[in-house]
């Protein structure tokens, strides 16, 4: 797929993954629509891709998590838009508790943002793509969501609920021209862990493993141009998920020191 003119709506654009993944699109001519509960981090993403020359984004200021404001302000806002070509669900949040000492609200905010939030995006743009007999969804899920830890029940949950949700909807939207593609990455090097590890604990043990924003938005681009169905980073921590699920007794007792780095 050549990105040029493509119009591609992001969620959870006004930093980490979705911040690098706008600049990177901006670069190569794609129209944006921003999305994210920030407007004034939004505004600043949109003046860095003027700034390189890209189109003029639409900055769209809500949270993903709020139900009610989505499916009020979206069917106002999409009809008024070129067709979407490209979805990208980026939205979302974790917090790492053992699950006995977990607060519910916590974990409920995390299914709706992670979780409603993204197939709630999907219902409102998913018609048109059919209609249009064409189109992209990609959906960032994580390598916790096909191999779990201690400490994320949570966080693991919701983003299996992601892949069941994206590989059950990749069947559904095949035959109308629609690719589903999802992305697992690991640990990257963002304010992800500013709520997820408020200790610092795990991102100090985990540091030197870290993705960057840049590698991840590379890779999420490279599969866009060409239809994959999933990207998983880093390679060798989606060796450790097929183990696990050939062997997951076996994983848990090797490992099990590895798995307990919160």
């Amino acid at each position: 797929m050549d990105l040029n003119n493509k119009v591609v709506l992001i969620t959870g654009a006004s930093s980490g993954i979705g911040r690098q993944l706008a600049l990177d699109l901006g670069k190569q001519g794609a129209k944006l629509i921003l999305v994210a509960r920030s407007e004034e981090k939004l505004m600043n993403v949109k003046k860095q891709i003027e700034s390189a020359g890209g189109y003029a984004p639409a900055v769209w200021s809500m949270d993903v998590g709020d139900g009610g404001r989505i499916d009020h302000l979206l069917p106002q806002l999409l009809p008024e838009m070129p067709a979407i070509d490209i979805l990208v669900n980026n939205a979302g949040f974790g917090k790492f508790d053992a699950f006995a000492e977990a607060d519910m609200k916590d974990i409920e905010a995390m299914f709706n943002v992670n979780v409603i939030g993204l197939m709630r995006f999907t219902s409102h743009v998913l018609p048109r793509m059919i209609l249009e007999g064409k189109g992209h969804i990609v959906n960032i899920a994580s390598q916790a969501g096909k191999l779990a830890t201690p400490k994320s029940s949570g966080y693991s949950a919701s983003k299996h609920a992601v892949l069941g949700f994206s590989n059950s909807l990749r069947m559904e939207v095949k035959s109308h021209g629609i690719s589903v593609t999802t992305v697992n990455p690991g640990p990257i090097k963002t304010n992800f862990f500013d709520i997820a590890d408020s200790s610092g604990t795990y991102t100090k043990n985990i540091e030197k493993m870290m993705l960057t924003p840049e590698k991840v938005s590379e890779e999420i681009i490279s599969a866009i141009e060409k239809g994959k169905r999933e990207v998983n980073l880093p390679r060798w921590m989606n060796v450790g998920a097929k183990l696990y699920h050939t062997a997951p007794g076996l994983v848990e007792k090797i490992a099990g020191k590895f798995f307990d780095q919160k």
